[in-house]
């Protein structure tokens, strides 16, 4: 994937605050950072979905939400209900946390259900699917990623940033080698300058989602320095 100048790479992040202690200001601030700079979408928790939409306008900015965030752990008909009822507020895109402790434990058609009841209530927004590679082995994130494929996800995701580590530049590779071009692979988790970006979207990511958007734009603006 070619990145060649500041919008282009903008339109690729999802400029992102999933803080606990994230204030109405804070959101709105993303918000507006997200119209200054062109970010393709903000990240958000779901209770600030609406007022993300409220923000946003009219502008060209998708709202992304979390399900099931952070740990994957919540039931299925929940993290359905909890996608519908975001959509519902205005959410555009649906970042959905896999249920990493049925994977780990080999029950893959508990992780396959999961998956596909969130992908049928967000249908057609897009969803990505969050595999949380700092918790899996390298046979899991395989494991993951064909799940999802074969759930017609459109993304396998890297990282809630809520882990022991985030994006690396192996587990990217690994996600596009498995998924090949027929599903988007985002990175996010430890991505906060336009160095790490690069090397991240070398390795095979098409969308980055990173609270330091701004930096790494700056960063490659020249305006600042890694």
């Amino acid at each position: 994937m070619e990145i060649n100048n500041p919008q282009d790479l903008a339109k690729i992040i999802d400029h992102t605050n999933l803080k606990p202690d994230a204030t109405e200001e804070s959101i709105k601030l993303l918000c507006d950072e997200a119209i200054e700079y062109g970010f393709g979408a903000v990240c958000i928790n779901p209770s600030y979905v609406e007022s993300a939409k409220e923000y946003l306008g009219t502008h060209d900015v998708h709202i992304c939400t979390v399900i099931g965030f952070p740990l994957g752990a919540t039931l299925s008909e929940v993290k359905s209900l909890e996608a519908k009822k975001a959509i519902e507020l205005g959410a555009t895109e649906i970042d959905m946390v896999i249920n990493i402790g049925a994977l780990k434990s080999g029950d893959l058609e508990k992780v396959r259900k999961d998956i596909e009841a969130v992908i049928d209530a967000s249908h057609p927004k897009i969803v990505k699917v969050i595999l949380e590679t700092c918790f899996l082995t390298d046979e899991e994130i395989v494991k993951a990623c064909e799940i999802a494929k074969a759930a017609s996800a459109d993304f396998v995701k890297t990282s809630t940033g809520f882990g022991t580590a985030g994006a690396t530049v192996d587990h990217v590779t690994l996600m596009r080698k498995t998924v090949g071009q027929q599903l988007g692979v985002k990175a996010s988790g430890g991505i906060r300058s336009y160095k790490d970006a690069k090397e991240i979207i070398k390795a095979g990511a098409n969308r980055i989602g990173a609270s330091s958007g701004v930096n790494i734009i700056k960063q490659m603006k020249g305006e600042s320095r890694p």
